[in-house]
């Protein structure tokens, strides 16, 4: 029963169409579903009574006998019909006709005289307004323009172009315009085709560009570019947006007018027609928008649903089309009132029934619609009720018993309880929309339920319904009760001391605490039961000084915050001001102008040591490099002195070497202590080979037996300190007849040049 052939819907609906005076007119409506059906007709929303020039058929469709676009008592055929069906199960209308009458106006552009040289281009123009639209032929000296002729361009809104003319181009032209209406003549005008083809250059110029066009979707579309020049331009298309034209569709006609056929939304957008002179970028462009409209159709229908009395029924339809259409939703006909229980939310595309009951069956109906068209689609709603169901529950009371917190209470249906399997609480703020209502479920042997979680302050409606395996109960009657009003919460409570004598009370910010008006703040000495206070606060002071305390106590300091409902729970905190005390004593104050005073000393001090310790690098750096220096000429002296025999230890004292380049002239024997360098000093200065018996045999020759070869002194420094320089060495003295040679003792000359 529930299947196709028990829905009520449209087979044919009416069409728009363009009637002719005087002559017959036929509306179709064909409608299927379960009989009996009844049909009727309106025009304007009003309904048409059989008469003798307007009647209905047999098969539904509605007859004009005699079309009247104005009748002698102001009345006219001309409008919006629409066809209604109705059955048991409800009623659905058809989409809008619109019925227009068939006219011709007189033109009110004609052709034009006109003089161009050959070569040229000519352009005629004669525009009509009519319905439908007329065809537009034209005539060259009474005769229909060949349009086989490839130089001879016809436009659709009348527009006659020929290019590169010639002589026998020249004549008289008009045009022919003609409808199912009328047909009509324009005006004559002559072409006169002067001179030969000029070679004279000529910049490119767009004579004739795109106009603005509005079409609906799979008509065609001509947009118009005709320009001259010499050498004659080149015409090109383009988007402004930058989007493709496509080739599918597209036709050039004559030299450079873009037709495209088969409109889509899809080809709307501004077109750019430009004229190139060959070879160069020298151009001119011209453009003209191009809007194509779709009429409204449906992306989802709505479908015919069967709910329960009491649940919640939705309808969906979406539709789109260009411009977007509107929806409107009708009830067995008749606009859709929405109301507490009846929603209609995303731009009404969907229709939402809330604790539906039996006065909400019947068949629903989408219509779309823009500038372009409409249409419609139904669905139908059945409303399941058994028989045998429990009457609604009784006596529903509702108490408060908290700000967050109401009990519900009732008593059991009259009639049919045997076969209740539950209860269901609906609970919903009073101030809000259907749509936002909740449940809980109870047990059948339960006849009240706390619902907790609430808003304080808030009006609540409370209903039952009582469940069975077969459906639900109406429900109860709708009891509404408020909460109580909530005291603030706690606020969070900080304690600064500030000093000896001062504390600061800072705490949340008001947004935290719920409904409140303002803060108490109390505070007194621990040991007394007397507070101080209350402070009243308002509700957006966040902090409070106390002043003229008692260092050597302990202070506590309570907080709260009220509202119309009473004092919110406190918040207590305890403070002592006796460290802050003790530090003062410890830490007496600063003296401010003393220690900026220090900073400034302590920062030219660190300057002033930066200047001495880059200047003592400097120094050791320079030190280095002489000592350095003076080394390698030492190391130089002693290899020279070690080459000469050596002189008895008792005459050193006549010999030596001083230290930093000073030379002693008096060498008494009181100068011997610390003055002269001895060997010992010599040696540390200057190592001989690591040799153990090296040093013997060199700087210490005079205490050992002669050598019986000749054996040299070297002066050792590390590698990376000096270079190796290979000097001859001096010749040796000849030993004495029948002894050994003397031994080698080293040099102790002057060691100025250090």
């Amino acid at each position: 029963d529930f299947g196709r052939s028990s829905e009520l819907a449209f087979v044919v609906e009416p069409s728009d169409d363009i009637a002719v005076q005087e002559q017959p007119l036929i509306l179709y409506c064909q409608v299927e579903g379960i009989q009996p059906i009844t049909i009727t007709w309106r025009k304007n929303g009003v309904m048409i009574v059989d008469s003798e020039n307007a009647f209905m058929l047999a098969n539904g469709s509605l007859y004009v006998s005699r079309f009247q676009r104005l009748r002698g008592d102001g009345s006219s055929d001309e409008g919006e019909y629409d066809c209604m069906a109705q059955n048991h199960y409800g009623l659905v209308v058809s989409r809008k006709a619109k019925i227009q009458a068939a006219t011709m106006s007189d033109f009110h552009i004609h052709p034009q005289n006109a003089v161009v040289e050959e070569g040229g281009v000519a352009r005629f123009q004669c525009q009509i307004h009519g319905l439908p639209e007329p065809v537009i032929l034209w005539h060259k000296n009474s005769m229909p323009v060949n349009t086989d002729n490839e130089r001879y361009t016809l436009l659709p809104k009348g527009v006659l172009q020929i290019t590169g003319l010639r002589a026998e181009d020249s004549g008289i032209f008009h045009c022919v315009a003609s409808n199912i209406a009328n047909v009509k003549f324009s005006r004559e005008a002559r072409l006169t085709v002067s001179g030969s083809h000029s070679t004279v250059y000529k910049d490119p110029m767009i004579l004739v560009g795109p106009e603005n066009l509005t079409l609906t979707v799979h008509q065609t579309a001509v947009l118009e570019c005709i320009a001259t020049g010499n050498p004659r331009p080149i015409v090109s298309w383009s988007r402004l947006d930058g989007r493709p034209i496509g080739v599918e569709g597209i036709q050039v006609l004559g030299t450079g007018n873009l037709m495209i056929s088969d409109l889509t939304v899809q080809h709307s957008g501004i077109y750019v027609c430009a004229a190139n002179k060959p070879g160069t970028r020298v151009r001119r462009t011209a453009q003209g928008s191009l809007v194509v409209q779709a009429p409204a159709e449906f992306v989802q229908h709505p479908q015919s649903i069967s709910r329960p009395v009491g649940t919640t029924a939705i309808f969906t339809c979406v539709a789109q089309g260009e411009p977007p259409p509107q929806i409107t939703w009708l009830r067995n006909g008749q606009i859709l009132e929405t109301s507490d229980h009846i929603k209609l939310k995303n731009n009404n595309s969907t229709l939402s029934i809330y604790g539906i009951n039996q006065t909400d069956e019947a068949i629903y109906q989408c219509l779309a619609e823009n500038s372009a068209g409409s249409t419609q689609a139904s669905a139908r709603l059945t409303v399941l009720w058994a028989d045998g169901l429990p009457s609604p529950p009784q006596g529903v009371r509702a108490e408060t018993v908290s700000a967050t917190t109401i009990q519900v209470s009732w008593e059991k249906p009259l009639q049919n309880t045997k076969e209740i399997i539950g209860y269901v609480l609906h609970i919903r703020k009073a101030a809000d929309p259907v749509e936002m209502e909740y449940q809980e479920a109870v047990s059948k042997s339960t006849f009240q339920q706390l619902v907790t979680d609430l808003e304080p302050s808030t009006s609540y409606s409370f209903y039952i319904k009582a469940y069975t395996s077969r459906g639900a109960s109406k429900a109860s009657e709708v009891t509404v009760v408020s909460t109580l009003g909530e005291v603030p919460a706690m606020p969070s409570l900080f304690i600064k001391v500030i000093n000896s004598t001062t504390v600061q009370a800072t705490w949340e910010p008001s947004i935290k605490l719920g409904q409140h008006e303002g803060f108490k703040l109390y505070y007194r000495k621990v040991h007394l039961s007397q507070y101080t206070g209350p402070v009243l606060l308002a509700s957006n002071v966040t902090a409070y000084n106390i002043t003229h305390l008692d260092a050597s106590v302990v202070y506590e300091v309570k907080l709260l915050a009220y509202n119309q409902h009473g004092d919110g729970d406190s918040t207590v905190r305890f403070v002592s001001l006796r460290e802050t005390v003790e530090r003062a004593v410890l830490n007496p104050p600063c003296d401010c102008m003393k220690d900026e005073q220090n900073n400034k000393t302590s920062t030219t001090g660190i300057i002033i040591g930066i200047h001495i310790g880059v200047t003592c690098i400097i120094f050791c750096i320079l030190f280095l490099m002489f000592g350095y220096r003076g080394r390698l000429l030492m190391c130089k002296n002693v290899q020279e002195q070690l080459s000469t025999p050596q002189i008895p230890r008792s005459q050193r004292n006549t010999v030596g070497l001083v230290l930093n380049g000073a030379a002693r002239r008096d060498r008494d024997d009181r100068d011997l202590n610390g003055k002269q360098l001895d060997m010992n000093e010599l040696e540390r200065l200057f190592p001989a080979s690591p040799s153990q018996e090296q040093q013997d045999k060199g700087i210490m020759a005079a205490h050992s037996p002669p050598a019986p070869h000749d054996d040299t002194q070297i002066c050792t420094l590390p590698l990376d300190e000096f270079s190796i320089i290979e000097e001859q060495p001096d010749p040796l003295p000849k030993p004495a007849r029948g002894g050994s040679p003397p031994a080698l003792a080293p040099n102790h000359g002057s060691a100025n040049e250090g």
